[in-house]
């Protein structure tokens, strides 16, 4: 694929996703606005938090990845009618087993709950709501991963923009019902696990036009036995590691926050929230946007166009995944305290969320080249590769929770609560939540060497001229947009303390001014627009 093409598509998902994402963080401040950090707020985050895993491993991860090679290859040798075939079994075979799997999690709430958010075993009204929020979410899952399904077809005719858009409708209906449906519910947090629940259902009708313009909209038919959906079968269980680590990371987060003080998940997930912006646009719409480039490449045994098609993706990449990252990092407070800081989210909410932001943000640009890297690997099927380097990362992440975690608490818990039972005092220190998102951010960058190295041992990349000029330019422009924040952050040291219209305006001007000091300096050390294309 030429690659214009590819950029027009990368731009098209790139803006669709930003309308996605910016949505998606008004949905984080109206919930923070209406309901704050608390009891409430930390059981419906977990009761979304495990159907919204399964939605990435299978919208952005593990179905995707599978489904589109196997997709595009009929789509390029074979007929319109076993194209045709191929999405009603798929719809048919992937809509049974999840139809069951989320019916069997429905009836077996309590012990879901149970296993994901020990904590609140022992605080009857929390897992109460953390039950009946999950039998409200988990249907999502099933209605997402048919969504995941029309929007594979639809990226394998460059159609990127409407799968895009699709999540729209989420954020939608949770801004919907944090504002309005919550006012007239006895219990205003279910508001929002109802909204979870319309909102996948509309995702779904959503996208079923454009399957109907390309003639791809066929009754679901039972296919267990298809040739073509056993191969999706048989590469979708190693890419359910490869491609997600950094979510299973995350949902083991979510287990080891129940033990922590109240508010611990709703902080995690608004530190998440601000990953979401460079890595949805960005990583994952690079990730998208490239895999059917590579496996049509790979299909024809063009070598050369495969390594030049991930040669772009990696450059893209990290010209915006590493401002990101120190751009987060150093504006973790003013952002959160912009953001989130008002009704009931107070200054205190701000100091524990900004910890959680400043500690992921170090893995953006390990998260964001991991969602370049697979399709690199998924276009040849080869699913193995990543998921060794995924459960290498998993086992990681879990050994520098602990580590990390016992460490903060015997830096800076007080010496009357060390001297009792560990797990109390683990819900009495405010802060610990750090070392979960300092470990999930190591991880991934072991996921990301070791996806490399091997990379490099499969000799199926060659690096294109121009890195070292690539990587000056780089580390120039941060160096300049680091000074200018750090300016801006000594001159204003405290957000918490503001005014609201105080926070905007020098937030604004700190954005802009970081922001226009990288790119001036990209171009005065001589980038062109030029550089995103390739020959």
């Amino acid at each position: 694929m030429k690659s214009p093409s590819m950029l027009r598509g990368l731009l098209s998902f790139s803006s669709m996703t930003m309308v996605s994402r910016v949505l998606g963080l008004l949905r984080d401040i109206s919930i923070s606005h209406v309901f704050g950090a608390n009891v409430a707020t930390d059981a419906f985050w977990v009761a979304f938090r495990i159907p919204n895993f399964m939605r990435r491993m299978f919208a952005e991860g593990s179905f995707s990845t599978a489904f589109v090679p196997v997709f595009t290859e009929v789509k390029e040798t074979g007929t319109h009618a076993q194209l045709k075939e191929l999405m009603s079994r798929v719809s048919g075979t992937l809509g049974g087993v999840l139809l069951v799997v989320a019916a069997l999690c429905v009836l077996f709430a309590p012990q879901v709950a149970t296993v994901f958010s020990p904590g609140a075993i022992d605080q009857p009204h929390k897992f109460t709501l953390t039950v009946e929020l999950l039998r409200l979410t988990f249907p999502f899952l099933l209605f997402v991963s048919l969504t995941a399904l029309s929007g594979g077809a639809l990226n394998s005719f460059h159609r990127f923009g409407l799968p895009a858009l699709t999540p729209v409708i989420l954020n939608l209906c949770m801004i919907a019902g944090a504002w309005w449906l919550s006012r007239h519910l006895q219990t205003p947090i279910l508001a929002l696990g109802w909204a979870v629940f319309a909102a996948g259902i509309l995702q779904v009708l959503f996208q079923l036009p454009a399957l109907r313009q390309l003639d791809l909209l066929t009754l679901p038919r039972w296919g267990w036995n298809h040739p073509d959906v056993r191969r999706i079968m048989r590469q979708m269980l190693p890419t359910l590691f490869g491609s997600s680590v950094s979510q299973i990371n995350l949902l083991f987060d979510t287990v080891i926050a129940s033990l922590l003080i109240s508010g611990s998940q709703t902080w995690l997930s608004q530190a998440d929230r601000f990953l979401e912006l460079p890595l949805g646009v960005f990583g994952v719409a690079l990730g998208t946007v490239i895999l059917p480039s590579l496996s049509r490449h790979h299909v024809a045994t063009d070598h050369e166009g495969f390594s030049k098609a991930l040669d772009w993706g990696l450059r893209t990449t990290l010209l915006i995944a590493v401002p990101a990252m120190f751009g987060l990092m150093l504006l973790a407070q003013p952002l959160v305290a912009t953001l989130f800081q008002n009704g009931q989210f107070r200054p205190f909410d701000t100091r524990m969320a900004t910890l959680s932001v400043t500690a992921l943000s170090f893995g953006v640009p390990a998260y964001a080249t991991v969602k370049v890297l697979l399709p690199a690997f998924y276009a040849r099927k080869d699913t193995h590769t990543p998921m060794r380097a995924g459960v290498v990362a998993l086992i990681t992440n879990m050994l520098l929770n602990g580590v990390f975690l016992l460490t903060l608490y015997a830096m800076w818990a007080p010496p009357a609560l060390k001297a009792g039972p560990l797990l109390d005092g683990l819900s009495k220190v405010p802060g610990l939540h750090l070392a979960l998102g300092m470990a999930s951010a190591l991880a991934s960058y072991v996921n990301l060497l070791l996806l490399w190295r091997w990379l490099q041992q499969a000799d199926i990349y060659q690096r294109q001229a121009g890195w070292s000029r690539h990587l000056t330019r780089l580390a120039l422009a941060c160096t300049a947009m680091i000074l200018v924040l750090l300016l801006g952050r000594w001159y204003w040291p405290d957000w918490t303390q503001m005014q609201v219209i105080g926070r905007v305006w020098r937030l604004a001007l700190l954005v802009c001014a970081g922001g226009a000091t990288y790119v001036a300096v990209l171009f005065a050390t001589g980038f062109r627009l030029g550089e995103l294309q390739h020959d």
